[in-house]
């Protein structure tokens, strides 16, 4: 009977010690595949209560003069990512949104699945978008968006080496799903924080009509609107898991 107690007490410490090593490797294991893979920023660690306001452009421009007229009205600082199609064609916008003082950043050359690209792929898709705003507004692109908010570690990777910062979001105002503007306003003003990036559409069918909403109510609580180039952080970073970049 002892011999039997005893066995079953050393096949539990067995079974408790294979356990331990086993969870410290996965740990291990987890820790290590965080640290490999990259991320884009998705909000910034700020407590000035700063926060960016992003449109995303790829169809149509019906409702852009309207967009531009209200951030100079309310006097906000804005960022554009555009796709290179919407660029070629419609090259007049591009400067009208450079010249009233809004960042453009790439949306990419295609609007396709980037993560499903080459490297090569990619840092063509980037050079060639990138180039053309810079021809039409004389000013480097510096940030890229990647179409349906899909990266991995190659689009990521790729995009730092060319000089460019990848930006997701932290707020989306859902404005392509066509909600009124009060809806799209409610989501936007509940969820902002300090060091939120706000994703939009130029081509919103109510988008526009929410700004006023969005900017009276903001401003209001103390946020600032700046451009995406002034909200994210230089020098030594970090980016948590939740895409949250920090100061090192």
């Amino acid at each position: 009977m002892k011999k039997k107690i005893i066995f079953l007490v050393l096949v539990f410490l067995s079974t408790a010690v294979l356990s331990y090593f086993a969870a410290q490797s996965g740990l291990k294991d987890a820790f290590a595949e965080s640290v490999k893979k990259s991320l884009p920023i998705y909000s910034v660690e700020r407590d000035d209560k700063k926060i960016a306001i992003t449109f995303d452009c790829a169809w149509g421009v019906d409702h852009t003069d309207k967009i531009i007229e209200t951030v100079k009205n309310y006097g906000v600082r804005c960022t554009f990512f555009a796709v290179q199609f919407w660029v070629e064609k419609y090259p007049d916008y591009v400067k009208k949104l450079s010249d009233n003082g809004i960042e453009i950043g790439t949306h990419s050359a295609t609007h396709s699945h980037m993560s499903k690209m080459s490297a090569k792929e990619i840092e063509s898709e980037l050079i060639s978008s990138s180039k053309a705003i810079e021809d039409i507004t004389g000013k480097k692109v510096t940030l890229f968006r990647a179409p349906f908010g899909e990266y991995d570690n190659e689009v990521i990777d790729t995009a730092k080496a060319l000089g460019l910062s990848t930006i997701q979001w932290d707020v989306d105002s859902l404005d392509w799903k066509d909600l009124s503007a009060s809806e799209i306003a409610a989501r936007v003003i509940k969820k902002v924080r300090s060091g939120s990036i706000i994703l939009c559409h130029n081509n919103g069918l109510h988008t526009a009509e929410a700004l006023p909403l969005i900017f009276t109510a903001l401003k209001g609580g103390g946020y600032e609107f700046v451009t995406v180039g002034e909200l994210i952080l230089n020098g030594e970073t970090t980016i948590d898991n939740n895409g949250r970049q920090h100061p090192i």
